[in-house]
């Protein structure tokens, strides 16, 4: 086999392979070989099949699979050897569209070879790690949002209409060509106006009861009602209205504090303030994680891969145009043109992406399977009842499982950049954090 270099620019690569016919014979005679001893054919016992039976019978299969082996044992081989790693999957051809059984083999194969990435003295970093407390008045608002939340109701003076989101307790009738049916009654039902909770139409009707009113309600059944001998049907609901009660939130105490699973209501402001300065934090490490990327584009500069640049801006663009034309949800649409600020920005994310990685490398980061089943766990919660299928098919799709992992480990190596880099704390409020990541947002 022979390997020769025929490109060698910046970071293009491009080589001539040629395995011999010999070679190649060889290696089909070795394939035979290791399959003879299972190989059953009439007339011969197990095995002793002769070996110029099984190169007439399956010679030709087995040539294009030692053809391929062959080749990707070269490559492997010139990978190891040079030590160049490919940016992307190299492009592998073969050069004689002439080509018969018997003669040499000769490709050409053509990749960018990933930089070098140059050191980076992680100690010279100065961050500041933004630090926001929980303030009495965000808790009180937390409060007063949950006390909205667990909502009780009082009754309405009397000879008051019922509104939309009150509360009205009723018996009611409902009867389909003048007869009662299962399940169409009850008594003293509360149920919230607004709510969807009955027939499509049914609530509407009662907007404007006052307690003691009598009130027919008619509706139709919709078509693909659950119980078919109802489905389509239009049905009479007589409406006892007992009492019409509106919405208040719930008082701030202890008991509030128990129906949320808080010993009393000091515990119940312990927890939310706990809960804030976990969001808040989180929306500090961004503006952190922000400033370090920064950091780090300034103090690298090296030769980009075009291929992972030209690939990044396309999909830069393909996103900002599906975020400009929300409607159109398929891929069904004009070709997308890559401009010079999409090229810049797949530059960054390129270089900051290839300078993680090493960095990750070098300390030896790596995404456990407890952290990916966690991720995965997360992202099958917002397919409910399908979290078992959604569990399987990432288990089955390797791409699906880098696109899961590459945030991952992303975010261990910026932790620890985090450790080594020179970082200050800095106390600042809610509004000021907020700003900050409206910034990041707009950038």
């Amino acid at each position: 086999m022979q390997v020769t270099e025929t490109l060698n620019e910046g970071l293009k690569r491009g080589y001539s392979i040629t395995v011999t016919a010999a070679e190649l014979d060889e290696k089909v005679n070795e394939k035979l070989v290791e399959a003879q001893p299972e190989v059953e054919m009439k007339g011969f016992r197990k095995g002793k099949v002769p070996m110029s039976m099984l190169k007439k019978q399956f010679g030709q299969r087995v040539l294009g699979e030692a053809m391929q082996e062959t080749i990707d044992g070269a490559m492997n081989a010139h990978f190891e050897e040079t030590g160049d790693r490919p940016a992307m999957q190299p492009d592998v051809k073969m050069t004689d569209d002439d080509w018969k059984e018997g003669d040499d083999v000769n490709v050409s194969m053509s990749y960018e070879a990933l930089p070098e990435i140059p050191e980076v003295d992680l100690k010279s970093i100065s961050l500041e790690k933004m630090v926001v407390k929980a303030e009495d008045e965000a808790v009180d608002e937390a409060l007063a949002n949950l006390a909205e939340t667990a909502q009780d109701f009082a009754a309405r003076d009397a000879g008051e209409a019922a509104q939309d989101g009150d509360q009205v307790v009723m018996d009611f009738l409902g009867k389909v060509d003048g007869e009662a049916f299962e399940g169409g009654a009850a008594e003293d039902y509360p149920l919230v106006l607004g709510s969807n909770s009955f027939i499509p139409g049914f609530e509407e009707q009662l907007v404007g009861v006052k307690a003691e009113d009598v009130k027919d309600c008619t509706v139709s059944f919709p078509e693909e009602y659950q119980a078919e001998h109802l489905a389509g049907k239009e049905a009479v609901f007589t409406c006892t209205i007992k009492e019409v009660k509106s919405p208040v939130a719930a008082e701030i105490n202890d008991e509030l504090a128990t129906k949320f699973g808080a010993e009393d209501l000091a515990a119940l402001k312990s927890q939310i303030s706990e809960r804030l300065e976990a969001e808040y934090a989180g929306a500090a490490r961004a503006v952190q994680k922000r400033a370090l990327l920064d950091a780090l584009d300034d103090k690298v500069s090296f030769e980009l891969p075009v291929s992972l640049v030209e690939a990044e801006a396309g999909q830069i663009a393909h996103q900002l145009w599906h975020e400009e034309n929300p409607e159109v949800e398929g891929h069904d649409h004009p070709e997308i043109e890559t401009k010079e600020e999409h090229t810049k920005l797949a530059e960054r994310r390129v270089r900051l992406g290839l300078l993680l990685a090493e960095l990750g490398q070098k300390a030896e980061v790596e995404v456990t399977d407890a952290e990916m089943t966690q991720a995965i766990m997360n992202q099958a919660r917002q397919y409910p009842g399908q979290e078992r299928q959604f569990f399987e098919f990432v288990q089955q799709n390797a791409q699906m499982q880098q696109q899961m992992r590459a945030p991952i480990f992303e975010d261990k190596v910026v932790d620890y950049v985090f450790e080594l880099a020179q970082v200050s704390n800095k106390e600042v409020s809610k509004d000021d954090l907020q700003k900050a990541v409206e910034a990041l947002e707009e950038e």
